[in-house]
Order: C-alpha cells, then structure tokens, then sequence
C-alpha cells in the first residue's frame, strides 16, 4: 500500500512541474495522439501531392506532353478487297459459308496502284486458303487472329516488294 501512494505521490508532483513548466495543460496521451494524428494527415497530403502531380505530368497536364519525343503519325492508307463468300471445309459434307470483307492497311512505301495488278493472285491466295478452313479453324478471338495473320503472309508473298502492315477484317459472317 504505501508503495502505490509512494508512486502516485511521485507522479503528481512531475505533473504539477509539467504544466509550471509552460505545458498546456493536455495530457501527454492527448499530445501524443494530435501529433500521430497530424504526422497521419500530413502523410496523406504528401501522398495525395505526388501522385496527383506525378499523374498530371505523365498526361500532359503540366510539364510536356507525353508523346512530346514521338515522331508524327503518318496518315495509313487502305485498300479495300471486293466481298467474298467461299464454301467451308466441313467433315460431314454439310455446306457451310463462309462471307469475309478486308481492308488491307498498306506499308509504308507501298500505294494502290501497286497493289490493283496483283489482285487476282491476292484474290486466288485467299480462296485456295479459305477453302480449306473448317468452322472450328474460325472460332474464338484465336482463332481469327490466326486467319488475319495468315492472310496477311500469304498477300505479302503475293505482292512482294510492296507490302501489307495489317489486315482488318470489315465483315465475317460464317453460315
């Protein structure tokens, strides 16, 4: 027991010197809790701060633009392809169609009239290859990523030395 009041004895009298001293008048939790609370505030407003600027600068908002050391797009050039509808390859000997509109995206150097003498060799190409494509060949995004890239091979060996970037599709339609 006089342990305790030894201890409270002692407690109160740094208390009393602390608030003599110039304190406020707070407990020392309270202070503590306004300055974790304070250091928290400050830390998200720091945080908030940079991200918010170093977003704005990576759109162009302030600072540059981000495409600022990027070369001009040169304007793409295209050629449509004539509509065609070619029989599937089928395992049960059942018809099945297959309608498919192109747009070929020309290279660089390469130009329409380049392209118009080869039509019936790209045209040829495409049938020979179409045919012998089976529904299950053209199914998902796979498998139409695989058939535009594989026309796209076979008319740039067609046209060679002029050359097809890309091939987009306008319309398949498969019956």
């Amino acid at each position: 027991m006089a342990d305790i009041a030894a201890a409270e004895g002692a407690a109160a009298p740094g208390e009393a010197e602390g608030a003599a001293e110039g304190d406020s008048g707070k407990p020392k939790g309270l202070k503590r809790f306004l300055s974790r609370k304070m250091l928290t505030i400050v830390g998200v407003a720091l945080v908030l701060l940079v991200g918010g600027g170093g977003g704005a600068y990576m759109t162009g908002f302030i600072g540059g633009s981000a495409e600022e050391g990027l070369p001009p797009q040169k304007p793409a050039v295209f050629y449509d392809l004539p509509s065609m509808t070619v029989n599937l390859n089928s395992a049960d000997k059942r018809a099945q169609y297959l309608k498919i509109t192109i747009s070929l995206e020309l290279g660089e150097k390469t130009t329409a009239h380049e392209v118009e003498p080869y039509l019936p060799r790209i045209l040829d190409a495409f049938q020979v290859y179409l045919r012998e494509m089976r529904t299950t060949d053209l199914q998902g995004s796979a498998g139409v990523y695989r058939l535009k890239e594989d026309l796209q091979r076979r008319i740039n060996a067609a046209i060679y030395p002029a050359t097809v970037t890309n091939v987009l599709f306008k319309e398949i339609l498969i019956q």
